[in-house]
């Protein structure tokens, strides 16, 4: 009897040890790097709004803006700061992954600093222009743009060497134009970079297709074309591609979280199943479908070898861009 009551105490220990090494988060938050508006911010509100919908977490997620070098302050604040802070989830995209891959988050922090743990979904690029721009078609911009390439302003968020630098150079080479001629402004977000286009400081924004959904719908911006494979479904289906438009020009831009690179396991694994439980629901495949995403679900270990991989990706092909020596 009394090994039996021992058995019984032994095994009551061990369920609250287990209990007390749960983790349940306290104050859940989504770290945009950027400014509010633009692809961060709405990467942010994905998770915000689809778990709170999926009811996930038992506070609501909080979303705090921390801008600073597209994305590099974040990056440096998660690894210095709060390196072990479970709470927070940073956003992050494939622009992310770029910069990363060129060293411009700081020599001593790559892609093994953090700690991928979930994706939003897809987007992708697409040119665009203010609603009163001239041009209706890709096809009429590039035609003007070949008459005198420095005569056109073009302006998004990050420097030289970053997504959307890329997507304009991108389009350039596409054009028959020399990426080199092209007058670029690097901006802090989408959010800048628009309302730089609707003040007519630049005449192209090579952006994202997602993150402009609220532009299009209040009549803000005409999208010359989408940078994607094959035409998007649903509401964007209207648009033609740069393709089929007779321009070689794609990008795809992926949209997800990452943790610090002291964050337990137990915490990891925690966001880990909350991103697989999500992506069951059909609360988050709502918001992402509001948010102008496609569906690419990922999480866990697999997200995080699946980053590194394209990262070294990108980290050669930088290289052969003569961005690396």
């Amino acid at each position: 009897m009394k090994t039996f009551k021992k058995s019984l105490l032994a095994l009551s220990l061990i369920g609250m040890t287990s209990m007390a090494s749960a983790y349940e988060p306290s104050k859940p938050t989504c770290i945009a790097p950027a400014k509010p508006g633009g692809g961060f911010d709405l990467t942010c509100r994905v998770v915000s709004t689809g778990f709170e919908r999926a009811h996930l977490l038992n506070a609501p997620m909080a979303v705090k803006f921390m801008p600073g070098g597209v994305g590099a302050v974040a990056y440096n604040h998660i690894n210095k700061v709060n390196p072990d802070d479970g709470d927070a989830l940073v956003a992050f995209s494939s622009g992310s992954l770029l910069n990363l891959a060129q060293g411009k988050f700081g020599k001593d922090l790559d892609e093994n600093d953090a700690r991928w743990v979930g994706t939003a979904g897809v987007d992708y690029g697409a040119i665009m222009v203010s609603s009163d721009a001239p041009w209706q078609t890709l096809g009429e911009l590039v035609e003007d743009m070949r008459k005198d390439p420095s005569a056109f302003v073009l302006g998004a968020g990050g420097g030289v060497g970053s997504q959307d630098w890329m997507k304009a150079a991108i389009l350039m080479k596409a054009s028959g134009i020399d990426p080199k001629k092209m007058r670029y402004v690097a901006y802090e977000g989408g959010g800048e970079a628009v309302a730089a286009l609707m003040g007519g400081h630049i005449k192209v924004y090579p952006g994202d297709i997602g993150e402009m959904k609220g532009q299009l719908d209040a009549g803000k911006v005409r999208v010359l074309a989408v940078m994607s494979p094959e035409r998007l479904e649903g509401e964007f289906a209207s648009i033609p591609t740069a393709h089929e438009q007779g321009y070689n020009a794609e990008w795809t831009i992926m949209r997800g979280y990452y943790l610090g690179p002291k964050v337990s396991d137990e915490a990891y694994q925690y966001w880990s199943n909350k991103f697989a439980e999500a992506y069951k629901t059909e609360g988050f495949k709502q918001t992402v479908a509001e948010k102008g995403l496609m569906p690419f679900y990922m999480h866990g270990e697999a997200l995080d070898e699946y980053v590194k991989v394209r990262v070294q990706d990108m980290r050669e092909l930088a290289k052969a861009a003569g961005l690396l020596k």
